[in-house]
C-alpha cells in the first residue's frame, strides 16, 4: 500500500529555509576553522549576544568579533562538527529557534597542552532580512562534557 500526502506550501518553505540555515550553521564551523574571524563575525546581527561561557562572551558584533582576535594564535588546528540539527520557526518565518549538536576538537599553540575537545550543543536564535538573509541574533555553547578544554566553566546542557 502506496500513501501519498499533500505537502504545503508552508512545509516546503520551511524546509527551503531550515537548509539556509544550516548552511550559516556550517559556514560558523568552516569559518571558525580555516581561522577567518571577519567572515565569522558577519554571520551575526550587529546587536547578537554570544556566551561560549558563563564568563566568556559578547554583546554587540565589534565586541563579539574582539572575542576572535586570538584564534589564530591560541590554536594551531580546530575541527568543529555540527550535526542534528532543529529549526522551530516563528509563524512570520522571519526568526527561529535552532539547537544543534558539537563536536569540537583544539590543537592549542602552547607546547606540551593537550589537545581540548568539547561535546555539547549550541541554542541559537536567528533572524531573517532581505539584505543579509538568515544571521545569529544569539548564540549559546552549552556543554555535555569536555577533555582538557580551555575554557573552564560551561554553560551546562540542562539535562533533566
Amino acid at each position: 500500500m502506496t500513501a501519498t500526502r499533500e505537502v504545503s506550501t508552508r512545509e516546503l518553505t520551511e524546509l527551503v529555509e531550515k537548509g539556509k540555515i544550516e548552511r550559516v550553521l556550517f559556514d560558523y564551523a568552516h569559518n571558525l576553522d580555516m581561522n577567518l574571524p571577519d567572515q565569522l563575525a558577519e554571520l551575526f546581527t550587529e546587536d547578537c549576544y554570544v556566551a561560549y561561557g558563563p564568563d566568556f562572551g559578547a554583546e554587540g558584533r565589534a565586541a563579539y568579533r574582539e572575542t576572535l582576535d586570538g584564534i589564530g594564535t591560541f590554536f594551531t588546528a580546530t575541527s568543529h562538527h555540527v550535526s542534528n540539527v532543529v529549526v522551530d520557526f516563528s509563524e512570520d518565518l522571519t526568526s527561529a529557534k535552532v539547537r544543534s549538536v558539537l563536536y569540537a576538537w583544539h590543537q592549542y599553540t602552547k607546547e606540551g597542552k593537550a589537545d581540548g575537545y568539547f561535546f555539547g550543543q549550541y541554542h541559537d536564535d536567528f533572524v531573517y532580512d532581505d539584505e543579509h538573509g538568515w544571521r545569529f541574533a544569539r548564540r549559546e555553547l552549552r556543554a555535555s562534557g569536555v577533555v582538557d578544554f580551555h575554557v573552564k566553566k560551561q554553560i551546562p546542557i540542562g539535562r533533566a
